[in-house]
């Protein structure tokens, strides 16, 4: 997929990846092969049960540090990165939220990730007071009430933190999801120089993808909706510009890494994995990360759901492309269950450890495990939920717990895929030359093949996974490099990592995989209704 005149010169395209546990740069050649990266985990903070916060400087420190680090890796390889690099991409955690001060460039609180459940209580309050409860905004902005948007969290900073009220009255608060935090503070923040000393101050802007989380964009329009701002009583006033996902945004201020290139691609890590996956009009991927997301491309009509989905964007390829929509399942806990075993319960030591042990038993023993640490998300939408292991009897041992742990992943995504599939119908799915429907995976959990052959066998679909799983990044490398003319949208969507995809294929038979299911959508609805068994 090489662009124009990379045969004269090095041409090298980077992605910044915010994810939730860990921060990476990586650095593409013009082949969108990657050629340097680093990754740094960050620190995570649970004030209370069901609370979960990151530290934005140290976000913004970590990204510093593996801009660096892989530009040293990328040099000492002998890439000529500072001369060839022609723009960065960003992609990261969604709806994550941070309020910071214009004049101080300081957080006003830490920054509250989306998995936090706090505002159940605002969510309750708005389901009474507003005509429509739950579903309120869902015509404007595709998403129901739930603790899981950003709107919720400004809210509850407004509400509950002084310095974020006080910077709100004096016009001193600015709101950005992760990428907008980023952007701000890497294109100059509260005032810096750019490579020729002139003064630039940051650039407070989100991309149309993460503004699709906030419940405060009208997807139609791709601009903050004002009767939703009204509602909530959010001054539009703190809100960032929303941008496509690929354009120039601004260049990299002095003091930072790589300064004087240009950031010219930015989307939601969901949005970023769909276009590294190259989903076109009727195509799905999953993700299987912290959490794992399942979106699938309606095309440029906005899909509205009746079976628990979220309509989100796909993505907007520059300011005057046409929007791709999508169909979108969120799951929180998928990976962030491995963690829990390991860190928590010290089952495993290693992440990696997980598949060995869950092969040392045949099947799961009758264990099912539903993870709702923090509540449930689609299709289910329950915050009262709370994690349960259930059909435990003297027979069960660890393996049976860790392979319990992985199928939980699986029926989750199932559940997702099963609402998809009412949702689009058969006219909305695209099926391949055999009539299969083929499921696109991609993140660091699809290196277990035991979790992708579960997922497989549950699901009865073909399971498929691209040689590069890193699919995140590459999905804002490309965003980046479209922008920066050194690839076509021919040439991405013509893609070269389509080869080299590892196929999983069903291997249970289809009364086995119904009673399964039967059995998972049991031990779900005893999950429900027990939020205040800690209380």
């Amino acid at each position: 997929m090489a662009g124009k005149g990379a045969a004269e010169e090095e041409v090298y395209v980077a992605s910044i990846d915010q994810g939730t546990t860990s921060t990476r740069f990586i650095i593409y050649n013009s082949h969108a092969k990657p050629v340097a990266s680093h990754q740094l985990e960050f620190k995570q903070h649970y004030p209370e049960a069901g609370w979960v916060e990151h530290d934005p400087m140290e976000i913004m420190e970590s990204v510093k540090t593996c801009m660096a680090k892989a530009h040293e890796k990328a040099k000492a390889d002998g890439h000529n990165v500072d001369a060839g690099l022609k723009a960065i991409g960003i992609t990261n955690q969604r709806e994550t939220t941070v309020m910071w001060s214009k004049s101080t460039g300081l957080p006003l609180y830490n920054a509250i990730v989306w998995m936090d459940a706090r505002t159940s209580p605002i969510c309750r309050r708005l389901e009474s007071e507003l005509s429509g409860g739950r579903t309120h905004f869902v015509e404007t902005c595709g998403l129901p009430i739930s603790t899981y948007f950003s709107a919720l969290k400004v809210l509850w900073l407004i509400e509950n933190v002084d310095a974020v009220k006080n910077a709100v009255r004096a016009g001193d608060a600015l709101f950005g999801t992760i990428d907008t935090w980023l952007i701000w503070n890497l294109t100059g923040g509260i005032g810096g120089t750019d490579r020729d000393g002139k003064q630039v101050f940051g650039k407070h802007v989100t991309d149309c993808s993460n503004a699709s989380r906030t419940m405060l964009m009208n997807l139609k329009a791709l601009d903050w909706d004002k009767p939703t701002l009204q509602t909530l009583g959010i001054p539009a006033e703190i809100l960032p510009k929303i941008v496509s996902n690929s354009e120039k945004i601004g260049m990299v201020a002095n003091g930072f890494p790589l300064a004087g290139v240009p950031i010219s691609g930015c989307l939601g890590d969901q949005h970023a994995a769909m276009l590294g996956q190259l989903c076109q009009k009727g195509e799905a991927k999953s993700t299987y990360g912290t959490g794992a997301f399942i979106l699938l491309n309606t095309g440029e009509e906005v899909t509205q759901s009746s079976h628990g989905l979220l309509s989100t964007i796909a993505y907007k390829l520059g300011p005057s492309e046409a929007t791709n929509y999508a169909l979108e399942g969120s799951i929180a806990i998928a990976g962030a269950a491995v963690q829990w075993l390991r860190d928590s319960l010290g089952i495993i030591s290693t992440a990696a450890e997980i598949e060995k042990l869950a092969e040392t038993v045949q099947d799961s023993g009758g264990i099912y495990f539903v993870p709702a640490f923090n509540g449930l998300f689609a299709p289910w939408w329950r915050d009262d939920a709370r994690g349960i292991c259930i059909g435990i009897t003297r027979f069960t041992n660890k393996g049976h717990i860790a392979r319990a742990v992985l199928e939980s992943m699986c029926f989750q995504v199932n559940d997702v895929l099963s609402s998809m599939h009412k949702d689009a119908g058969e006219a909305g799915e695209v099926k391949s030359a055999e009539g299969e429907f083929l499921l696109r995976v991609d993140g660091g959990a699809t290196v277990n093949n035991l979790l992708m052959q579960i997922q497989a066998d549950l699901l009865g679909s073909p399971v498929v996974r691209p040689a590069d799983i890193e699919t995140t990044a590459l999905g804002a490398a490309y965003a980046a490099g479209l922008a920066a003319g050194i690839w076509t949208k021919e040439q991405v969507f013509a893609g070269l990592h389509k080869e080299n995809t590892t196929v999983f294929r069903p291997q249970l038979d289809e009364t086995h995989r119904k009673k399964r299911a039967d059995s998972w959508f049991k031990a779900v609805s005893r999950s429900f209704d027990l939020a205040d068994l800690s209380l």
